[in-house]
């Protein structure tokens, strides 16, 4: 299997890609070039000649995405690329995301009000994220101690990013135990989520067994049903859709119908 790292020129992909090239694993060096900035280029040419400095093959895209896109279109077209060349050499791809990405990625999910399922998204197994556990600091540590270097992006710095903002906003705020705090809620999740997903697995087809889903806690119960609607049907279910579907499961009479919402129709045996 083919590892596709990405690759921005930073502090964190640098480390990533030093941490990668000193196993025996099968490498492609990933750089996708937003256009956001002028000076973009430069750093493509530096993650290029990176690659070449470690004998890994180096795969670029160029666009002109211009210094009005948002974070998020920026980074819908970086995944796009990405996934396009872990097709291409039927590998997986590989991201430098780290403790403090998580922290604050869950820090702005709750604050725009998600329920508990913001706080872990579902697995994903075209990417592969290994430096989960490490800290910022360790990251500049390690590349301090290795004489490693990196581009930096001002734009990381710019208040016209909603994330940056919350960044500084969190360290101003939150000690380090607070952060841990964060971060142990997250994995606590991931790992319920992941038993939410091999229950999942186990229903063939589209029935879902209405005694199991009577005995497990309603909050897993929710969870579960939410998954199975929006892998099955595409659809998202509101909470309040959910709480009300869970009552049906379990007052029901069978052979009854229930209109589930978003189209969804559930049939009770």
């Amino acid at each position: 299997m083919r590892y596709i790292i990405a690759v921005s020129g930073g502090i964190d992909s640098v480390v990533l890609l030093d941490l990668m090239s000193r196993t025996e694993k099968d490498l492609v060096v990933a750089h996708f070039d937003h256009g956001i900035r002028e000076d973009s280029a430069s750093d493509a040419r530096f993650v290029e000649a990176l690659a070449d400095r470690y004998k890994i093959q180096f795969v670029c895209r160029r666009e002109k995405l211009g210094a009005d896109a948002s974070e998020e279109l920026a980074r819908q077209r970086r995944y796009e690329f990405l996934r396009g060349v872990a097709t291409d050499f039927d590998g997986v791809i590989v991201t430098a995301h780290h403790r403090d990405d998580i922290i604050e990625t869950v820090a702005m999910n709750l604050k725009r009000g998600s329920r508990w399922r913001g706080l872990a998204g579902m697995s994903d197994s075209q990417i592969v994220r290994p430096m989960n556990s490490w800290t910022k600091q360790r990251i500049y540590e390690y590349a301090i101690r290795q004489k490693l270097e990196w581009c930096e992006d001002e734009t990381n710095q710019s208040d016209l990013y909603q994330r940056n903002k919350f960044r500084r906003k969190i360290n101003r705020e939150l000690d380090e135990y607070q952060k841990l705090g964060i971060y142990e809620a997250w994995r606590k999740q991931r790992e319920l989520r992941g038993e939410i997903e091999q229950e999942i697995e186990k229903f063939d087809g589209e029935v879902l067994s209405r005694y199991f889903l009577t005995m497990i806690d309603d909050n897993v119960a929710q969870e579960l049903l939410y998954y199975y609607v929006l892998r099955h049907y595409d659809v998202s279910l509101l909470g309040s859709q959910l709480e009300r579907m869970l009552i049906a499961i379990k007052t029901g009479k069978a052979g009854s119908c229930w209109q589930a919402g978003g189209g969804i129709v559930m049939k009770l045996t």
